[in-house]
């Protein structure tokens, strides 16, 4: 079990908080964190008090408080740091289309993140070697901005609490593909989910501005691999269409806009696992397992950690519903 500190928002350590339960999700989706302790135990956090498993991600500023008397319990909470990142816009300089940055990737990362949070969040002093130019979508949230950055070179995002420098140290790190060095299945007490799902709209008529014969008409189609392009890849049966309608969009707008659309709609294989093993992977790594039951291996990038402890045990449950290869054995 690890321990969990409090510290003051100057980062100066008070004390090991004493708890019954905690439950960090940190990732692409909710991150957030909430810990509860019993109330004869309960000692009182200072507004915006750190709160942090040292050595790792999992923590945030205390920005929640449940007092349950039915339960017996008090339960402190927050954004995780990730979390906190999302709730920063990265926003193009007055002028300009888009925000972009040039330069090594741990460079780029501590500017961005240095300047959303001066004194609390920081980057690496090591150079990973990697330089970029990018340009970022438009009005991105920070996390998903430098996410993307560091996608486009095989990189993934890396966040510590740094107990030396009382800071929290964003980097960049290289994406780890484990799926061929490590297969999971129930025999290595690895519990998992798998949904494939391929019921999803794979033809999608979009309908912009115009009437009646003159109505600007565009079909965005999905392959096989998920791309999305404007040639027919599945006929008759295989076939699942839809109707978007976008009345008064232009022929570029109607494109975009359906893009976005045809998204949210086609299929959406899920992958979740729960592992009991001593190595701990990151977000943005990949990982795989094999069902001998129905003959499918399914490989996919980690998104969420879900890292709880309860009832004396501790666990961590990993999502991974992006991006999802499914093969069959």
């Amino acid at each position: 079990m690890n321990d969990i500190i409090v510290a003051n928002p100057d980062g100066t350590e008070v004390r090991v908080m004493l708890f019954d339960m905690y439950d960090f999700e940190v990732g692409d989706e909710e991150n957030s964190f909430l810990i509860t302790s019993p109330r004869a135990e309960w000692e009182r956090v200072e507004e915006n008090s750190r709160i942090y498993i040292p050595g790792t991600e999992y923590g945030g500023l205390y920005k929640r408080l449940e007092s349950d008397t039915k339960n017996n319990s008090v339960a402190v909470g927050g954004l995780t740091w990730r979390g906190m990142m999302q709730k920063k816009i990265i926003s193009p300089a007055s002028g300009a289309d888009y925000a972009t940055d040039s330069g090594e990737l741990n460079q780029i990362i501590g500017a961005r993140v240095s300047a959303a949070f001066p004194g609390l969040f920081s980057g690496s002093s090591e150079s990973t070697g990697v330089t970029v130019n990018y340009q970022y979508a438009r009005y991105c949230t920070l996390y998903d901005g430098l996410k993307a950055l560091l996608k486009s070179k095989g990189y993934k995002m890396q966040i510590v609490y740094d107990l030396e420098r009382k800071k929290v140290v964003v980097s960049a790190a290289p994406i780890v593909d484990y799926s061929r060095e490590i297969e999971y299945s129930s025999d290595m007490n690895a519990d998992y989910t798998m949904i494939i799902n391929r019921t999803g709209i794979n033809h999608l008529v979009c309908l912009g501005q115009g009437e009646l014969k003159n109505r600007i008409v565009e079909h965005l189609y999905v392959d096989g691999s998920g791309n999305i392009s404007q040639r027919q890849t599945f006929f008759d049966e295989d076939e699942i269409a839809e109707v978007y309608d976008y009345a008064g969009a232009s022929r570029e707008d109607l494109i975009q806009s359906g893009i976005d659309q045809l998204v949210k709609e086609i299929n959406l294989n899920e992958f979740r696992i729960e592992i009991e093993s001593e190595r701990e992977v990151q977000i943005g790594d990949i990982v795989g397992s094999r069902d001998y039951v129905t003959g499918h291996t399914v490989s996919a990038p980690i998104t969420t950690k879900l890292v709880k402890f309860e009832d004396g045990f501790a666990k961590i449950e990993y999502k991974l519903s992006d991006d999802v290869t499914v093969e069959s054995i």
